[in-house]
């Protein structure tokens, strides 16, 4: 697992150190990965869902109903900064 050519696709920079680091984390993720390939899941049911906290079965299918839209001055009315009807945000860049 060449740490570099990951960091080059995700667009990060990585230090020497930080390779040294990450690269015996990701081949055990990687290696983690190929022991699941090689489960028998052949008699195993497909599911969307997942459980509660306690364990219940969760409602995983609902009707997809039209609602009336929420608004821009409801959306942004709880905002902690906004201007002229917007979000505003830190700039990033």
């Amino acid at each position: 697992m060449d740490v570099r050519e990951v960091a080059k696709l995700a667009h990060l920079e990585v230090s020497d150190e930080e390779v040294e680091i990450y690269a015996p984390q990701m081949q055990k993720i990687v290696s983690y990965v190929e022991q699941l390939k090689e489960l028998d899941t052949e008699d195993v049911e497909p599911v969307i869902g997942a459980l509660t906290p306690e364990g219940q079965a969760t409602k995983t299918v609902r009707e997809d109903l039209a609602h009336k839209p929420l608004g821009q001055e409801a959306a942004v009315s709880q905002a902690p900064d906004r201007h002229s009807g917007y979000f505003r945000v830190p700039k990033v860049l």
